[in-house]
């Protein structure tokens, strides 16, 4: 078993969450139960998903976990970019949580390969 809190692919899930709530603040309030709530809960499935793949006694239950983490990445990335075609939220305060969803999507991807190719 991993201890999923030394892993940096972790800690920087649990930035992009932060960075992203910050963000959600910042929706209408009528989005408070609609695009607010989905988008903290696809961040926040982010780092969870890596933890309790950690969890798991394979190597490929884990990578099943890392690709489900991905999947919320991915996620996140296009309820972004609907704050920002919606006009709720400018691409400018959004750069910094898309470099930081890159950084987590490059960490991801290779991890996976990692686990595919050993």
């Amino acid at each position: 078993m991993r201890d999923f809190r030394k892993l940096d692919i972790w800690k920087n899930g649990i930035e992009v969450v932060k960075q992203v709530y910050s963000l959600s603040e910042k929706l209408p309030s009528e989005e408070k139960f609609g695009l607010k709530s989905q988008i903290n809960r696809a961040a926040v499935s982010i780092p969870s998903n890596i933890a309790e793949g950690c969890s798991r006694n394979s190597e490929i239950e884990f990578k099943r976990y890392l690709e489900i983490a991905m999947g919320s990445l991915f996620e996140v990335q296009t309820q972004l970019i609907l704050t920002q075609e919606l006009g709720f939220i400018d691409s400018n305060e959004l750069e910094i949580t898309f470099d930081l969803l890159e950084k987590e999507s490059k960490m991801l991807n290779s991890l996976i390969r990692k686990i595919k190719n050993s």
